[in-house]
């Protein structure tokens, strides 16, 4: 009887000894990645004004904030090592400068370069997690959350993406791979390559 006992507690003193990061759920892998420092950080954009290139006034970003009215455009010389012509010269407008003062910290408002946040990651959901020994590769959905009036122009709440992340199993319990010992994918590398759903 006391063999019978023993044996059936087994299982249940082994659970115990167990931490929760020991098994590797969708709750799991949806708190470590949405607590990474890689999803945690803020999308930042970088306004370019003055002369352009033709290339870097092509880009969607610039497009948009014409269309927005916060920028203007002319056609202005290139200087020396700017290519391909021709150049523009990109000028804030006043609604501009209206919407970017608070967005921008006050010694960097003189500045031809101005950077600041626009969006933060939000994880919408884990949708698969598939094992190999110690390895998991997780599968996730997540969207961009707009900080400000810039943010919701350049980004779609809409608008979701799926990446992979690599997860490793160590002494402690699953953790976001640092580094990629198999074909599993970083965080950073997740986000960077994500792909929208369409």
């Amino acid at each position: 009887m006391r063999l019978n006992l023993t044996i059936a507690l087994l299982p249940v003193m082994f659970l115990l000894a167990c931490s929760p990061r020991d098994f590797l759920t969708r709750r799991l892998a949806t708190d470590l990645i949405s607590a990474s420092p890689a999803f945690r950080a803020t999308q930042q954009f970088t306004l370019q004004t003055g002369i352009i290139s033709n290339q870097n006034y092509l880009a969607p970003e610039n497009l948009v904030f014409q269309h927005h009215g916060w920028i203007s455009v002319s056609p202005a010389r290139c200087t020396p090592g700017l290519t391909p012509p021709p150049c523009w010269d990109v000028l804030l407008t006043p609604s501009g400068v209206d919407t970017i003062r608070s967005l921008v910290p006050a010694e960097q408002a003189e500045r031809s370069s101005l950077e600041f946040p626009v969006a933060r990651r939000e994880l919408v959901q884990v949708t698969g997690i598939t094992r190999d020994g110690n390895q998991a590769d997780v599968d996730f959905t997540w969207k961009w959350v707009p900080l400000n009036e810039v943010g919701a122009a350049l980004y779609s709440a809409d608008l979701r993406y799926t990446s992979t992340v690599g997860f490793r199993h160590y002494d402690d319990g699953w953790r976001i791979a640092p580094a990629v010992p198999h074909p599993a994918i970083t965080l950073d590398d997740a986000l960077k390559n994500a792909e929208p759903i369409q």
